[in-house]
C-alpha cells in the first residue's frame, strides 16, 4: 500500500521527477475548458496523483492511498466532493474503486466525510493522522475500512508550559520525555505501542470491522510488540532489519486475547469527540502540525505546476 502524501513529498523534493511526468500534466491542462489559472493548476493536481496512484496500481497488487488535500480537512463536503472526484478520475484510467483507498485525515469533518463516503458511495477510506482513543473509535463509529495510528509519534506530554515552550523547538523529533527521568521504554511500554494495542484490542471486542494499520515505527522492537495487528507499514529498513533478525516473532495481538481486554464500549457524539481531543494535548498538537505540514507540500506543488503552466501559456 503507497501512500499519495509520499509521493507528493517526493516531488517536491526532487524535482526532475515532476519534470518527467508534466508534459502530460501540461497537456491535460492546456485542453482544460476553464480559463482560471486556479481552476487549471487544481485539475493538474488532481491529474498528477492520479497519474502516479495507476503507475503504482499498475506494479504491486492490493491498494493504493490517494490523500485529500489537507487544506479540506476542516470541511466535509469538499472533501466528500474531492475523493467522489478521484475515484471517478480512477475508474476512467480503468481502475476499480475496490483497490483505492481515500486518505482523510482524522479531524470530525475528516471522519463525518468517510461514514458518507463508505455508506452512501461505498468509497474505502484510510483516516491518518490518528493519535488520540477518540478518534479510532470514531472512526469505528462512522464504519471506515482503515486507520493508521502512527506508533512513532506518541508522546509523553510535558508538565509545565516552560517544558511546552522548549520542546516545541524541536516538533520534528517528535518524541519527548516528561518530569519522570524515563529515557526510553521496553518495546510493550512503549506509548505508540500500547495505543494501537488498545485500539486494536477494543475494535476486537466489540466487533468493529475497521483495520488497523500500525504505522510510522521507529525500531523493529515496536514492530515486534505489534505482532498480530492486522496490518503494519514498515520502512525498506526496518523490513531488512526483520528479514536478517533471528529474534523469534511471537504473536501479542489476537481477538482472543482483545475479548478479554478491560474496556468498556463508548459512543462519542461531536462535542464528546472534540472534548476528548481537547483533553489530549499532544494528539491535539501533533494532528494540527500534521495537516500543516502536508499543507505545506500541497502548496509547494501547486505553485510548481502553476509556474510550469504560465511557462505553457
Amino acid at each position: 500500500m503507497c501512500s499519495s502524501h509520499l509521493i507528493r513529498h517526493q516531488l517536491i523534493a526532487g524535482g526532475v521527477v515532476v519534470v518527467y511526468i508534466v508534459l502530460f500534466i501540461l497537456f491535460f491542462a492546456a485542453l482544460s475548458l476553464s480559463r482560471n489559472i486556479a481552476e487549471q493548476t487544481e485539475a493538474a493536481m488532481d491529474k498528477l496523483v492520479i497519474l502516479f496512484g495507476t503507475e503504482i496500481l499498475n506494479i504491486i497488487p492490493g491498494r493504493v492511498s490517494t490523500e485529500v488535500d489537507a487544506r479540506l480537512s476542516f470541511d466535509k463536503d469538499a472533501s466528500i466532493a474531492k475523493a467522489k472526484k478521484y475515484i471517478k478520475m480512477y475508474e476512467e484510467a480503468g481502475i476499480d474503486k475496490e483497490r483505492i483507498l481515500i486518505k482523510l485525515a482524522s479531524t470530525w469533518e475528516g471522519i463525518q466525510a468517510a461514514k458518507v463516503l463508505e455508506s452512501e458511495y461505498g468509497i474505502h477510506c484510510n483516516l491518518t493522522l490518528l493519535f488520540a482513543f477518540a478518534q479510532a473509535v470514531a472512526c469505528a463509529e462512522a464504519g471506515v475500512t482503515l486507520i493508521s495510528p502512527l506508533a512513532e509519534f506518541y508522546v509523553v506530554w510535558p508538565s509545565s508550559i516552560d517544558q511546552y515552550h522548549q520542546m516545541t523547538k524541536s516538533l520534528s523529533s517528535c518524541r519527548y520525555v516528561a518530569n519522570t527521568g524515563t529515557k526510553s521504554y521496553a518495546p510493550t511500554e512503549d506509548p505508540g505501542v500500547v495505543s494501537v494495542t488498545k485500539i486494536y484490542n477494543y475494535y476486537k471486542k466489540f466487533g468493529y470491522k475497521t483495520v488497523v494499520m500500525g504505522a510510522s515505527f521507529r525500531n523493529t522492537g515496536e514492530i515486534l510488540a505489534l505482532a498480530g495487528c492486522d496490518l503494519m507499514t514498515i520502512g525498506p529498513k526496518l523490513l531488512e532489519e526483520l528479514e536478517n533478525s533471528t529474534t523469534p516473532v511471537d504473536q501479542m495481538l489476537s481477538e482472543k486475547s482483545a475479548k478479554k481486554a478491560n474496556l468498556d464500549k463508548i459512543t462519542l457524539d461531536e462535542s464528546a469527540f472534540r472534548w476528548e481531543l481537547n483533553e489530549d494535548p499532544m494528539a491535539t498538537e501533533k494532528l494540527s502540525d500534521g495537516i500543516r505540514k502536508f499543507a505545506v507540500d500541497s502548496r509547494k506543488l501547486e505553485t510548481l505546476l502553476k509556474e510550469l503552466i504560465l511557462k505553457k501559456k
